[in-house]
């Protein structure tokens, strides 16, 4: 401050021929000795300042200070009532840009909200969302923290702990503070603290070293050179106010005079400590008496440093912010010439006018306040990082801009080196990320960053990463084994391509080769006896539609279409429908065949060969009516079930009208049981070859099989429904050509003795 205002009163810019007064208290950042000392100041009567012929009779008319919060919100509400400017370098605290509580409060340093939200987006930008907190118990730690939480809630970061501590606490509460540190789970600690505080901590922490913990820093405390001896700190990231060298400052420290320091105790404190030695009289026994020998030239220490003095360059700032302000009260320019009032009675009101409209910039660096006094905000990123020296260093690694827009606000432009000299970024979460496939679910009575990872539930996926739900796939898509993506569903059908539809296909081929080879058996021996007892033409016809049955069972087979849907029912329908009556004509033949035989019987001429052709035609017929209402009214279609398996679909024929379907069934169950019944009535007549015995025993098949058919179609899923359907017809069909034709085969090739007009008139 004394080299800002000696090179301002050395100046022939800035108030020229006025030089500037001043008298610098030490506040010892305690807010009894700040109040004394801002009543103090408030007199404005102070002889200090009232030396005749040399200073104004304005007495105070602005403040530079304090470092501190606390004091700066004590000193600025009693300045506040006589409009005298108070600008501070280091109090950061956001409530003092309450303009309510603290109108003529100026600083020069950005507000702890910007700091507090730039230290929130640093941790969400290196994907820490488990964090420790830890801060100074004062106004600066506990305003700072409180936006700093706020804007983690924000960001959706979740706070572990928040501890408070201040210097002056029993050590007992500093060590819980540290055993809090020691025992959490969080690996990242952000402090909001000062760095006297600060030390504190860090020496109680040294005691016993924590767990390997990732500082980051407020600007309290993360650009203090004193602190970087605390090695178990390196790696601690976090903002700072923006390094500078201010031109002529390190020739100035340097320039001390023995006199000089003596006369001033805060001189002879630093000259001290830094040489270990002792200037008074009566030297600490520890400490050896100073004998003139010691170089401050030669000295290395921060105080020398001068580019790593972050916050004298505020304080530089804010004299020339208040000087600024003088200049424009009580100087106006003429002709290019500067022309200042050096007798007027200045009062602070206008240089606290004057403040608000100061817009100017030194070595470089801009100053200026909005309409709450603050400026803009910016931080350097400063990282501790060791020297090859293995000394650590704080290293400016980027910058953070709140003025920029959102998304280029953080800007680093060097290698970080993270906790115990990692280059990995270090991980501290609650919980590790859900991976796609699953979702987050709280953990009871814990903050919403703790959670369990849930795998999605049957049909459901989710695609990113910490998803906190799970939607399902489409209705035709199935998720993969991990559940990430949706997968069109297989499509299943009885096809000619797997191992059943080839056995059904082979079975249905097989039968209708049978029954062609059974019709040409009977073609070569149809002069015979047992071909020509047998009804030859409706044995033919039986035949034929044998065949057909057989081979319809194919059009249950391959993908469903709208016509093959069509085709199968129907197909199937007539062609048993034909089959049936055939056989029931063949056992009406039979009972009218024995029933001539009486006296005066002339039953065969009411049922002669164009009756049986006629019944047959009747009753295939109804058969072809009740088909085409089923075909015009709701005809089978192919349809996708989606149902019966929730990974797969199944390709069907859908009914279409399941009156039409029962019907068809019902109707060729009644056939099938009124064949029976005249069958049953008929096996017992006297007859070597009865052929009625045949069609009771395939009747009996028949039924049996398709009165299983029933259960067994309604309970079975998917492509087995159509294998159930096929299995019926087979083994219906072969039970009809085996029990009714197979042995007149066997007969006609292999006993021929037996195929005589004696043997079959033979009775039993």
């Amino acid at each position: 401050m004394i080299f800002a205002i000696e090179e301002i009163n050395n100046s022939t810019k800035l108030l020229p021929g006025i030089n500037l007064g001043y008298q610098i208290y030490d506040s010892c950042v305690a807010v009894p000795v700040s109040v004394h000392v801002a009543f103090q100041l408030s007199n404005g009567q102070d002889p200090v300042f009232n030396k005749p012929g040399n200073c104004s009779q304005s007495g105070v008319i602005a403040v530079v200070g304090d470092s501190g919060s606390t004091p700066s919100i004590s000193i600025s509400r009693i300045f506040r009532s006589f409009k005298i400017p108070l600008v501070s370098p280091f109090a950061t605290c956001a409530c003092l840009s309450d303009k309510q509580q603290h109108p003529t409060f100026f600083r020069t340093i950005p507000s702890d909200q910007f700091q507090a939200d730039g230290l929130a987006k640093l941790v969400k930008y290196f994907g820490w969302t488990w964090i420790g907190a830890v801060r100074s118990d004062s106004d600066y730690g506990n305003y700072g923290m409180a936006s700093f939480l706020d804007a983690a809630l924000r960001e959706g970061i979740c706070v572990e702990y928040s501890e408070a501590f201040y210097r002056t606490d029993p050590p007992s509460k500093i060590k819980r503070v540290a055993d809090v540190i020691r025992s959490s789970t969080a690996v990242v600690v952000v402090a909001f603290a000062s760095s006297g505080d600060m030390k504190f901590l860090l020496e109680e922490l040294a005691r016993d070293p924590p767990p390997p913990r990732q500082w980051i820093g407020s600007e309290g405390w993360v650009g203090d050179p004193y602190l970087l001896s605390f090695s178990f700190c390196a790696g601690a990231i976090g903002v700072a106010i923006q390094q500078s060298v201010t031109p002529g400052l390190r020739d100035f420290l340097l320039d001390l005079s023995p006199s000089e320091v003596i006369a001033s105790s805060v001189l002879t404190e630093f000259w001290e400590d830094a040489f270990n030695c002792s200037l008074t009289k009566n030297p600490d026994l520890s400490k050896k008496l100073c004998d003139g020998t010691e170089d401050i030239q030669k000295l290395r220490s921060p105080y020398t440093e001068t580019s790593q003095l972050r916050i004298n360059n505020m304080v530089y700032k804010a004299v020339y912010a208040i000087a600024n302000a003088i200049h424009n009260a009580v100087c106006e320019k003429t002709n290019g010439n500067t022309q200042c009032d050096k007798h007027i009675i200045l009062n602070p009101k206008e240089v606290f006018t004057e403040l608000k409209k100061v817009n100017f910039s030194q070595n470089g660096y801009h100053v200026s306040f909005d309409v709450n006094g603050d400026p803009k905000a910016f931080y350097e990123l400063v990282n501790w990082q060791k020297s090859e020296s293995g000394v650590l260093e704080p290293v400016t690694v980027g910058y953070y801009d709140a003025s920029l827009p959102v998304g280029q606000q953080f800007h680093i432009n060097g290698n970080l080196t993270w906790v115990e000299g990692d280059t990995q970024v270090p991980v501290s979460v609650c919980s590790k990320s859900c991976s796609p496939g699953t979702r987050k679910v709280l953990q009871k009575g814990k903050p919403i960053c703790c959670y369990d990872c849930i795998p999605c539930p049957e049909g459901e996926i989710s695609n990113m990463t910490d998803s906190p739900d799970c939607f399902p796939c489409p209705e035709e898509f199935w998720p993969n084994s991990q559940r990430n993506k949706c997968f069109p569903k297989p499509v299943e059908f009885l096809s000619f391509d797997e191992l059943l539809g080839i056995i059904l296909a082979i079975f249905s081929i097989s039968g209708a080769f049978l029954a062609v080879t059974a019709a040409a058996v009977f073609i070569y021996h149809r002069t015979t006896p047992i071909v020509r007892a047998n009804n030859s033409e409706l044995s033919f016809l039986l035949l034929f539609s044998l065949t057909l049955c057989f081979l319809c069972s194919l059009t249950f087979i391959g993908a469903p279409s709208e016509w093959s849907c069509m085709l199968r029912h129907t197909a199937f329908g007539i062609t048993f429908v034909l089959c049936i009556s055939c056989v029931l004509g063949k056992t009406l033949v039979v009972l009218m065949a024995f029933k001539a035989t009486l006296p005066g019987s002339n039953v065969m001429k009411w049922f002669g060969p164009l009756q049986q052709r006629m019944t047959v035609v009747c009753l295939t017929l109804i058969q072809v009516i009740i088909c085409t209402l089923w075909l015009v009214v709701s005809p089978p279609f192919p349809m996708k079930n989606l149902t019966t398996y929730k990974d797969k679909i199944i390709l069907e024929c859908a009914l279409g009208s399941a009156v039409g379907f029962w019907a068809v069934l019902g109707y060729i169950g009644l056939l099938a049981v009124f064949c029976f019944v005249l069958a049953v009535l008929a096996r017992k007549l006297p007859d070597n070859f009865n052929e009625a015995k045949m069609i009771t025993f395939s009747m009996l098949i028949f039924c049996a099989v398709w009165i299983t058919f029933i259960p067994a179609y309604v309970s079975s899923p998917g492509k087995f429904t159509v294998a159930v359907e096929i299995f019926a017809i087979l083994a219906s069909s072969f039970g009809l050509i085996l029990c009714i034709f197979a042995p007149k085969c066997f007969i006609i090739l292999f006993r021929q003795e037996k195929n005589t007009k004696k043997f079959l008139m033979k009775k039993n």
